[in-house]
């Protein structure tokens, strides 16, 4: 008994000491890129005029947040991101349980579906501003639809993919199609509704961007769409970091989900 627990204790020892070297790899190479960033701009190696320096972000970080409402263009963008993350989850949810409930409707759509998951999204935000106006609701739709016929697409494909003996034992023990989805498909297809939460996270963030650079006259796009018009790179290199801290974020909080959910399942 003691040998197995010593044998566990070092294995946890291991997977800590090697949890350690990643995260300080990770914080060792960000500070590297900082540092070498700011010296190369500091000596002229680079123009920091186009390249900008952590120095000058960090004023520039300063000169947004009093006079420019940054922390309101992030909150739109945020609220825009989520809007459309939240909605293409609940409709990829409906069509996608649809689509399993009737085989013959599947066939029909899938085409379809195909078709428009491969076209080009950018294409579509003129058109939206056209039919819709320039206003968040266009913003929120780009966002869906950037994401919705791929997540419908993968969430259906799970559920025709669902162990096929267990949906049989429902139906023999007298279930309905309503039993086999809510006891069978669903719970057994959370794991892959997380993977595509994931996904969709970054692509609605993606969508929203698109439509933000064409209809908006606030948000984390509209200040880089501006900022290169009128060459205030400092300003779009600092959106660029400031998107990439919230896709970052956005992503671990839904890891963070995913993991509460397996510790109560």
């Amino acid at each position: 008994m003691k040998k197995a627990l010593s044998a566990q204790e070092l294995y946890l020892k291991s997977v800590k000491r090697t949890n350690g070297k990643v995260r300080f790899w990770r914080i060792f190479l960000c500070i590297l890129f900082i540092a070498a960033w700011e010296f190369c701009a500091q000596r002229e190696l680079i123009n920091s005029f186009i390249f900008s320096s952590p120095s000058k972000l960090a004023r520039c970080l300063k000169d947004l947040l009093l006079n420019q409402n940054l922390a309101g263009h992030i909150g739109i963008t945020l609220f825009e991101t989520l809007a459309s993350f939240a909605l293409v989850i609940l409709i990829s949810l409906i069509l996608a349980v649809l689509l399993w409930n009737s085989r013959t409707l599947s066939r029909i759509l899938e085409p379809y579906m195909v078709m428009l998951n491969s076209l080009p999204k950018s294409a579509l935000a003129p058109l939206l501003i056209v039919w819709l106006g320039a206003n968040y609701k266009t913003i929120i739709l780009t966002g869906i639809s950037v994401a919705v016929f791929g997540s419908i697409m993968n969430l259906y494909t799970g559920f025709i993919e669902t162990d096929r003996e267990k949906i049989k034992l429902i139906y023999t023990l007298g279930g309905t199609k309503r039993d086999a989805l809510c006891k069978v498909i669903l719970p057994a297809n959370i794991p892959n509704l997380f993977s595509i939460m994931k996904v969709n996270i970054g692509l609605c963030l993606v969508g929203v961007i698109i439509g933000e650079f064409i209809a908006a006259r606030q948000g984390l796009g509209y200040l880089i769409i501006y900022g290169s018009q009128v060459f205030k790179m400092d300003w779009v290199i600092l959106s660029i970091l400031i998107l990439c801290i919230i896709a970052m974020g956005l992503y671990l909080m839904l890891d963070r989900l995913e993991r509460i959910f397996k510790n109560f399942s």
